[in-house]
This record gives C-alpha cells, structure tokens and sequence, in this order.
C-alpha cells in the first residue's frame, strides 16, 4: 500500500511557514559563473577585445535601439536598418559618443550601413571568419552585452536555412466560408492590432479588398502573403448596410496573434522583422531585442555575421557572412 503523501506535506508546509525560510542550497552556482556571469568574458582571453573593440551601441534621444559593427577604418558600421531607424549617435565600448548618419539600405536583408561623422580617427574594425572555415550545429559563440562590456555566450542552434515571408497582417479574425456572396464577416479584431487602429470593427463585411471582390477567406490570405508589414491596403466594407472605404496600414505578426503565443508571452520584446531572410544561422544567446545588429564571433574572435532578429527568448537569428560581404562590398566601393 502507498502511503498517503498529504500528511507529511502538510507537516511542510506547516513548518516553512513557522520558521520563515526555506533552507537554500548551499551547493547553487555562483552568480559569476552562469551563463550571463562576468566569468564568461575569460574564455575568450586576449580574443575579448576583437570582440568589443569594433562593436558599438546606436541611440535615439539616449536610450539603445541596436547594436552595430565598425566594417571599415575610416568609420563606416553595419546595423540592422529597421531597429536603427532614427539614430543620431553611437556609443563605443569605451563610452566614447559619436554622430551618424545613414548611407545606404538593403531590404531584403534587413541591412544598414551607417557613417560616423565628426571623427578623423582610424577605427578597428571586425575580423569576419576566413572562407575556408565553418562553423557548424553545436558551435560555441558569443556576442557583445547590452552595454558592450561583458560578453554573451550561447551555441549554433540549429542548422541554417532560408526564413520565408510571412507576410503583414491585419490583426483580424474572419468567418471561415466559401460562399458565392461577396463579402467576408470579421468576427474578431484584435486589441491594438493594424485592423482595431484603423477602424475596423466586429460583424464588418470586407466586400473589396484593393478594389478586388472578395468571396472567400482565402483570397484575403493569399493577398496579404504578397504584402509586408508597413504596405497600405484599402478595404470596401459593410457595416450595418453602409459601405464604407478604411485604409489599413499592415502591422507585424508579432504584434496581433503572437500575443497569444504562450512561449513568446515569456520571452519578452522580439523584434518586429524576424522573417523574409535569405539564409540565417540560429542561436540561443540570451539577446535584448535593442541587440540586434551587432555581431557574433566564435570564440577566436572571428564574426559568423550580424544579428538580425530576436525571435524568441531562446532563438536568435544571424545573418552568415556570405550573405553579408557582397552587400557589403558594394556599398563601400561606391562611397570610399
């Protein structure tokens, strides 16, 4: 016969509430040598430095919205464009400040090049890994902290591969039909969506989506799959047998239905692109969102390639080198 467990629980319980406490494990990893610990920064040796030397913070009105990477010596720095709109400085790892300006931007990349301006001086730039070299699934790698003074440790997670387009969304839900009758019934709008601020609202009836009818739910799928976040759509709606024209600006996916992603509710902020790549390499850095942008290394120093999208609390995507250099060289042999 088992015993019955609930006697001694009670005894427990009882117990830890008249003494107070819990007895902790004196056994626990000290808080310098986990995962985020200052210890970290030691397995890099003398290669710490060829990390946080060319490695830079971008701020808008002083607060950090990405990090970047110096790409050549008379000051030029790779970011990822859609964090690092409306920058106005960087700030070095030796908190040194410095204005920018930006050059140029790819989008299918996510990629932005920006110059500091105001300073004569030679900058150190990164070390990208050589051709001949690989890194593969299970690779040590780090990436400079938010502040560019400790370092960040994690592995290649995954094996890379090309991240499709999801596409913008309106943020709501619709009737699911295939009927003859033009006309789709929303039957949800999402708080804070692109739909609930331009206006839409339950029991809405979408006759025309960009002057096309539209008879079934997928049609407006299908459509919205061709649209990014940001693309402007106009809709001939019904509502109460008024018709009426809403303009829609497309948000983020991230921003509607991921709200009800139980493991990205953890997570914290991700970043709003984090689709629509043409190849990246995956890993689990622990990584701000106000991160991306920055590099990361192996642990010799040499750069991988250029974070690009926090996707979730364990999940980071890279953009690989290879993809990166000829954008890169391009961009500079048109301006220097």
């Amino acid at each position: 016969m088992i015993p019955n467990p609930i006697p001694f629980f009670a005894f427990f319980v009882c117990a830890c509430c008249l003494t107070g406490k819990i007895k902790q494990n004196d056994e626990s990893l000290p808080s310098h040598l986990r995962l985020n610990g200052s210890s970290i920064g030691n397995t890099l040796g003398k290669h710490k430095e060829d990390v946080l030397q060319p490695s830079v913070g971008l701020y808008r009105n002083d607060k950090l919205i990405a990090h970047g990477v110096l790409v050549d010596r008379k000051g030029y720095l790779l970011s990822k464009a859609s964090s690092s709109v409306g920058a106005r400085t960087i700030r070095t790892s030796n908190d040194q400040s410095f204005s920018i300006r930006i050059r140029k931007r790819d989008e299918h990349t996510d990629l932005a090049l920006w110059q500091i301006t105001g300073s004569a001086q030679t900058w150190k730039t990164v070390q990208w890994l050589d051709q001949n070299k690989s890194a593969g699934l299970g690779t040590w790698s780090v990436s400079p902290g938010a502040e560019l003074k400790d370092i960040k440790l994690g592995v290649l997670s995954a094996n890379p591969r090309v991240i499709l387009r999801e596409g913008g969304v309106m943020g709501v839900l619709l009737e699911d039909t295939n009927s003859s009758v033009a006309g789709i019934t929303i039957t949800e709008v999402l708080p804070q969506s692109a739909g609930d601020r331009a206006g839409l609202r339950i029991m809405d009836r979408i006759l025309r989506l960009d002057r096309r009818t539209v008879r079934t739910t997928e049609q407006i799928n299908q459509l919205l799959k061709t649209k990014d976040p940001g693309d402007l759509l106009t809709l001939r709606v019904n509502r109460r047998g008024k018709e009426m024209d809403i303009r829609v600006t497309l948000g983020h996916r991230s921003v509607a239905f991921d709200l009800f992603n139980r493991n990205l509710l953890m997570s914290g902020p991700v970043s709003k692109r984090k689709d629509h790549f043409p190849l990246i390499i995956q890993n689990d850095l622990p990584l701000h969102k106000e991160m991306m942008g920055g590099g990361l290394y192996n642990l010799r120093g040499e750069c991988l390639g250029i974070n690009i999208a926090r996707v979730d609390r364990v999940t980071t995507y890279t953009l690989p080198y290879p993809i990166i250099l000829p954008i890169l060289s391009g961009w500079l042999n048109e301006l220097l």
